[in-house]
């Protein structure tokens, strides 16, 4: 057992597909089908170059089986009333199939790309999600909306602009947490927790977990945790070489972020941090993947032909994470995926 998780040996993780990142919504909309139709159990999809509404709303259409999850979209480049009618849309289109994953971004996005306001995230994110259900209870109960936050008022919701009860319920709200604090938030407001890429073990165990039990009074029955790993895999040496190259530039396009700087720390590569804070301001990004070494590449990802990945992920997770799916920032053989999918569904 690991800080309150205990899983029997016959356990099987659950494993979702996620859309890749330069993806459109139609060719995210194809990529879900052939993945229902190969076993996954979810399809995620980032909000990055596209409206990630948008494309799960194809998904929905296109899939019968598969759950559906935003993944995640940025709450604070929205508003929680416009959030609750997407994602309440989202649960009818599906049919009860989505899940709402949520994610602050960080401060230079929120303020410069989508021009909102940038202030303690935590205490938003937590008063963000309290408006969703307080906006979610009225169309439920018919009861008039009153929600009055620090950061949200939310007090009018006339006959004509409210949907009713969802025949499907309201969907689970998972959020996205790399520190302690939005950790706690999740603890405290939402169903579960979705795991960063740019999280090790030790990190996992020792801050995000206790963290998590501590705003939940100890328990965490009922709370879900889902993690995109970040793999290296390839059909032959070749292109195991170029994952492992796009693997590196990812972590260390990560770990050159300030917000993420506590999973450094714990490692004692805090210098590692500011090296590549620098070369990012100075966007010398060719020259941050090699500062990755193979002792940082190897707490923040796996690697070996698809049995060596599902044993890996089975050995790092396989007593903490409830879903997984596989972080490939390359254009990874999806046979060597499927592989790594049928091995991480046997018990």
């Amino acid at each position: 057992m690991i800080w309150g998780f205990s899983r029997c040996y016959d356990w099987v993780m659950l494993v979702d597909f996620t859309a890749a990142v330069s993806a459109s919504p139609a060719e995210a909309e194809a990529a879900a089908v052939s993945a229902e139709q190969v076993g996954y159990d979810g399809f995620g999809a980032a909000e990055t170059r596209h409206d990630v509404f948008t494309t799960l709303t194809l998904v929905a259409r296109a899939t019968t089986r598969i759950t559906l999850q935003s993944a995640i979209a940025v709450a604070f480049a929205r508003n929680p009333m416009n959030v609750a009618v997407l994602a309440n849309d989202l649960r009818l289109i599906s049919e009860g199939r989505f899940r709402l994953g949520l994610g602050s971004q960080v401060k230079p996005h929120i303020e410069r790309r989508f021009s909102m306001p940038w202030s303690r995230p935590a205490a938003r994110m937590e008063e963000f999600v309290a408006a969703l259900r307080a906006i979610w209870q009225a169309w439920a109960t018919g009861e008039r909306l009153m929600f009055r936050g620090e950061f949200y008022k939310h007090t009018l919701m006339s006959e004509f602009f409210d949907p009713g009860p969802n025949p499907h319920g309201n969907p689970p709200v998972e959020l996205a947490a790399v520190g302690e604090l939005m950790t706690a938030t999740a603890g405290r407001v939402a169903d579960g927790l979705l795991v960063h890429p740019l999280t090790s073990v030790p990190y996992l165990t020792g801050k995000l977990l206790p963290a998590l039990r501590e705003a939940r009074g100890g328990s965490l029955d009922g709370f879900g945790l889902s993690m995109s790993a970040m793999v290296v895999l390839g059909a032959d040496e070749g292109q195991r070489a170029k994952a492992e190259e796009a693997v590196r530039r990812q972590i260390a396009f990560y770990a050159s972020t300030p917000s993420y700087r506590a999973v450094l720390d714990l490692h004692g590569w805090g210098e590692l941090a500011d090296r590549l804070n620098l070369l990012s301001r100075r966007q010398e990004w060719a020259a941050m993947g090699a500062e990755i070494t193979d002792e940082v590449l190897d707490a923040f990802a796996v690697a070996g032909d698809p049995a060596a990945v599902a044993g890996q992920l089975k050995s790092r997770f396989g007593t903490t994470i409830d879903r997984i799916s596989l972080y490939t920032p390359y254009d990874a053989d999806r046979y060597q995926l499927a592989a790594v999918r049928a091995e991480l569904s046997r018990s």
